[in-house]
């Protein structure tokens, strides 16, 4: 049966019959990526541990076709993306981790409260990595088809860093989507970014807070972060500004002063800054919702995540830790 028959079948909730066609089907898909695999040079006894037995994970396919279709304005999903708990446990840990943060931060050029900020919004510090075994996430959403180019590739970077000797098969959770450890990188993100932060030969991003940190700094460097500047700041418009100015294209970008005489002001109706630094204006919700000036480390935060509800996220928990 063709697997995105199986897949109806499964979205429909048609009972066992269904999955023993989807086990059929799977079993046969992960004999092919074993196929690829090897030509890659994965090593056998990897190729068996890791894909060896696993399952067809409905629930991985339900949570990728079920995303929330409701949409929160900023007003509602800040005060819930940032709560008074996680300012607070985001400065503790700060503080906990304070010699390697800053040792990271000047290493690799990025300021340690957006490496404690990134930290708490992707995995609640390390709290919710998610407990699925990653390869057989992944497997499954490349068999089931809707992005199968893109979930492939991503089982095979997961092989080939479990063929690394990083982590262990067993130990190799993550996501329903396959996104990995305390910084919730995908297995191709981990091997373009991540990092040994504490030079003990292994890129553990599971268990080791001084891996997570300089792989999350070295992300931010790769994607050209600047440690001398900030991600931007909220302001308000006048009434006459012209939707067109707005979004993060490069030909969007104007420096403060132009925004200055367009009549953008700080969020307290003051001028803007004396800086000389270009911005980009951004109203992500609408015309009556909240605006920002954002420069180019936000539009390092959207390389990691392209999500401007996750890159806000992120500042206004950065700019609360000190």
């Amino acid at each position: 049966m063709h697997k995105r028959l199986i897949s109806a079948f499964v979205a429909l909730g048609l009972g066992l019959s269904s999955a023993v066609y989807a086990d059929e089907g799977f079993d046969n898909y992960v004999e092919g990526l074993k196929v690829e695999a090897r030509e890659k040079g994965i090593s056998e006894s990897i190729i068996n541990s890791a894909l060896d037995g696993i399952t067809f994970v409905e629930r991985a396919v339900k949570a990728d076709k079920n995303q929330p279709e409701r949409k929160l304005t900023l007003d509602e999903y800040i005060p819930r993306a940032v709560p008074a708990w996680k300012v607070k446990q985001a400065n503790e840990l700060y503080r906990k981790h304070k010699t390697t943060l800053d040792k990271i931060g000047q290493q690799y050029g990025v300021q340690p409260r957006f490496i404690v900020a990134l930290w708490g919004v992707e995995s609640n510090f390390g709290r919710l990595m998610g407990n699925y075994n990653v390869v057989e996430a992944l497997s499954t959403l490349a068999y089931e088809g809707r992005r199968e180019a893109f979930f492939r590739s991503q089982v095979m970077a997961a092989l080939e860093i479990l063929d690394a000797g990083h982590i262990s098969p067993e130990d190799m959770k993550g996501s329903w989507a396959g996104a990995m450890g305390q910084p919730q990188f995908m297995p191709t993100s981990f091997l373009s970014y991540a990092v040994d932060g504490n030079n003990d030969g292994k890129i553990d991003i599971w268990q080791t807070e001084a891996d997570v940190f300089a792989s999350a700094a070295n992300y931010l460097k790769k994607a050209g972060w600047d440690d001398q500047y900030t991600w931007g700041r909220q302001v308000s418009l006048p009434a006459s500004i012209d939707a067109s100015l707005m979004g993060v294209e490069k030909n969007k970008a104007r420096s403060l002063a132009e925004w200055q005489k367009l009549g953008v002001r700080r969020f307290n109706g003051q001028a803007l800054p004396s800086v000389d630094i270009n911005a980009w204006l951004i109203q992500p919700d609408d015309k009556h919702g909240r605006a920002y000036l954002i420069y180019g480390n936000y539009q390092s935060l959207l390389n990691w995540n392209r999500s401007h509800y996750f890159a806000l996220a992120v500042s206004h928990l950065a700019d609360q830790i000190r």
